[in-house]
């Protein structure tokens, strides 16, 4: 998401990159490509009204410091309002309720409530410890009550079963009653959605909503219907005293439109970001950080979470001692490393926090899919373990061999074979001292990164 919006902007601020200060010309200039880079972004047009206003007023007032050159300081005022649009602060779930904390899922069909309860069920479990049930109140969908069933087998996570002849508010007050029994933290209830917004399916969820009186009642909408998310948001708004926002799909979204619109237009906040299929693919929504990624500085702390959280610390620890004993980094080690990426959401996805990928040459970032990860994966599959250990060995009639067991290209087996010597290379530089002082200095010559580390690695 924001990849279109993060270049424009980065543009933006090249533009005025060699100018003495802001003045008023060269403000103009830049605030007329900010605004172009919102609309095309798909930004309700009041939020684009209100942010160029604000940017302008803070920009030539007395807010920019004198010693900050022109576009460091238009980049400083545009991160704070970005962060002030999207909420300031990070908005958590309210846990603050006589158990089990009732948490109403409501949205269109198609927007990936069902999933989002999933997802939202497993970060309760794993992050904060919650014991969780779910149900599905969609009795007009059969698949969505069997496919939330295979999501909570999958997850291990207490499941209410409903039949389709059942009332919806029927399901819900059984499965209140169920929760209560088991002494479950949290309660997620999906519930039906429509093609569009009609009467039924407002009355329907109003007595729901009236039913189990939830703590939460959260809307989940698709980013890439754009600013329409938050006029449906806003419509849902209307009916139900929504607490917050889930926005999902926004790895399918170069604009971002919906992050930048939905807190201003219905006041109400982005709790969490949903991205991809895969049920870990759910964060928290970080004013600060997402700020972050759309002026292309990156989202280290986010990064960081992702390793806490998804790696194998065991194996990392094994691999690190094995480095620092001098055995060397091969191939099979090479698999783990790529396997614990794809449990951090892939290469995109760690790639999209990342500091300074906008600056990337055009089309690299395309070649780091997870489609070249499996692929990757398939070929070392193929080799023997003498090989993993001793990639020299692969040669010739090996090369063959191995690219016909993973259904690839000789030529696929060389350019893996080649990517791994450069890794390779890399990590005997990390076990070297000092290794990581200098991973610092390099990353303190990323643009937007420049002044944030301490003056010793420097």
């Amino acid at each position: 998401m924001f990849e279109n919006l993060t270049d424009r902007l980065s543009r933006t601020f090249k533009n005025i990159s060699g100018q003495g200060k802001l003045t008023e010309e060269n403000m103009q200039n830049a605030l007329r490509e900010v605004r172009v880079a919102l609309i095309e972004a798909d930004v309700a047009l009041p939020v684009i009204k209100t942010f160029i206003n604000d940017v302008k007023e803070k920009a030539l007032g007395k807010e920019v410091m004198t010693s900050l050159k022109p576009d460091q300081a238009l980049v400083k005022i545009v991160n704070e309002e970005l962060i002030h649009v999207m909420g300031d602060t990070t908005s958590e779930l309210d846990f603050k309720t006589q158990p089990p904390a009732v948490m109403l899922m409501a949205g269109l069909q198609g927007s990936g409530k069902t999933t989002s309860t999933a997802k939202l069920a497993r970060y309760l479990k794993e992050s904060e410890k919650k014991k969780v049930m779910v149900v599905s109140t969609d009795v007009y969908r059969p698949a969505a009550i069997h496919q939330l069933q295979l999501l909570a087998d999958k997850l291990d996570v207490a499941f209410v079963p409903a039949e389709t002849h059942e009332k919806p508010v029927d399901i819900a007050k059984r499965a209140l009653e169920q929760a209560k029994k088991q002494f479950a933290d949290v309660l997620l209830i999906d519930t039906a959605g429509r093609l569009h917004i009609d009467d039924e399916m407002m009355d329907e969820i109003k007595s729901l909503h009236k039913a189990v009186s939830p703590i939460e009642t959260l809307f989940v909408v698709d980013s890439m219907t754009g600013q329409d998310a938050a006029n449906t948001a806003q419509a849902f708004h209307d009916a139900l005293p929504l607490t917050g926002v889930i926005l999902t799909k926004t790895d399918g979204d170069a604009r971002g439109g919906a992050a930048l619109s939905v807190r201003q237009i219905t006041g109400k906040p982005i709790k969490y970001l949903g991205s991809g299929e895969k049920i870990e693919a759910l964060e928290p929504f970080h004013p600060e950080r997402v700020a972050s990624r759309i002026l292309g500085m990156g989202d280290i702390l986010s990064l960081i979470e992702d390793v806490e959280r998804k790696t194998d610390k065991a194996a990392s620890e094994k691999l690190a001692k094995k480095i620092k004993k001098g055995k060397g980094f091969d191939l099979e080690d090479f698999k783990n490393q790529l396997l614990q990426m794809n449990n951090m959401g892939g290469i995109a996805g760690m790639m999209s926090k990342l500091p300074g990928m906008s600056q990337m040459p055009a089309g690299m970032s395309e070649q780091a899919n997870d489609k070249a990860l499996g692929q990757t994966t398939a070929i070392i599959n193929s080799m023997t373990l003498k090989e993993r250990r001793l990639p020299k060995l692969i040669q010739g009639s090996r090369k063959k061999r191995i690219a016909n067991g993973s259904g690839t290209q000789i030529q696929d087996v060389n350019r893996l074979l080649k990517q791994f010597t450069q890794m390779q290379k890399m990590m005997k530089k990390f076990s070297k001292p000092g290794a990581m002082k200098q991973m610092m200095r390099g990353m303190g010559n990323i643009p937007g990164l420049k002044g944030m580390f301490p003056g010793d690695l420097k």
